[in-house]
């Protein structure tokens, strides 16, 4: 199909899925994950509908920003930060969703200080514990979230996660109804510079599930774009 027929075909089945928690479609904002693909494709996404961009590495973001294949739409860092990259990339998409430390935070913020601005972030969650994934373990959250109060420039949105591939569909919902747990959890208590407005989980393979289990923001790379060639 083409990626206009799946953008259609996605957007459906957000909606079924919303309908059957009995939720509003309104709510959920699909972020199409464009990573390896071309300038070409993105422009052809956003043709189709799609109003909000991921990208995984800073140069790839930067290079497709280049060439306009964004405008007109929001754009979001989706993969791991290195702080080595943090100058490159702060005020140059909408939102980080990959902060998973107190000192990236703080080097995110006083960045975007020095630019006068303030960047939108999400702090990455690390849910299932796995040593092979970035992203902060849950007892580490409120400490980045205390970094967050006293820096002014940054504003927290929320949390995002990737929760560890198990077939047992049931052992993932458990992880995406954790994390829908722990953002109820800091929804209810009061920091300076943190809105927690958005939950961002499930991918191509499970956001159908992740939306049941509370996410308002789902990534979608392969179901839109088809399947990336690794070996390029």
């Amino acid at each position: 199909m083409s990626v206009e027929e799946n953008v259609k075909e996605i957007r459906e089945r957000i909606a079924g899925a919303a309908a059957r928690a009995g939720r509003d479609p309104a709510e959920i904002t699909l972020v199409a994950a464009s990573k390896m693909n071309p300038a070409e494709k993105v422009i052809e996404a956003k043709n189709a509908g799609i109003t909000v961009f991921g990208e995984n590495k800073v140069q790839e973001l930067l290079g497709k920003k280049a060439l306009g294949a964004y405008e007109g739409a929001k754009l979001h860092l989706i993969g791991h930060l290195q702080k080595n990259k943090v100058r490159q990339i702060v005020g140059q998409c909408d939102v980080i969703q990959s902060v998973d430390s107190q000192e990236l935070l703080r080097l995110i913020a006083a960045k975007a200080e020095s630019l006068g601005l303030v960047q939108k972030v999400l702090l990455e969650v690390n849910i299932g514990g796995e040593e092979s994934k970035t992203g902060a373990c849950p007892d580490e959250i409120r400490a980045i979230l205390d970094a967050a109060s006293g820096a002014k420039g940054v504003s927290v949105e929320g949390l995002m996660a990737i929760p560890p591939s198990v077939e047992n569909n049931p052992e993932k919902t458990n992880y995406f109804a954790k994390m829908y747990q722990l953002f109820v959890d800091i929804s209810a208590e009061k920091y300076d510079n943190v809105t927690m407005r958005i939950l961002s989980m499930g991918m191509s393979a499970d956001f159908e599930e992740a939306i049941r289990e509370g996410a308002n923001m789902v990534r979608v790379g392969t179901s839109i774009f088809g399947a990336r060639n690794y070996q390029v």
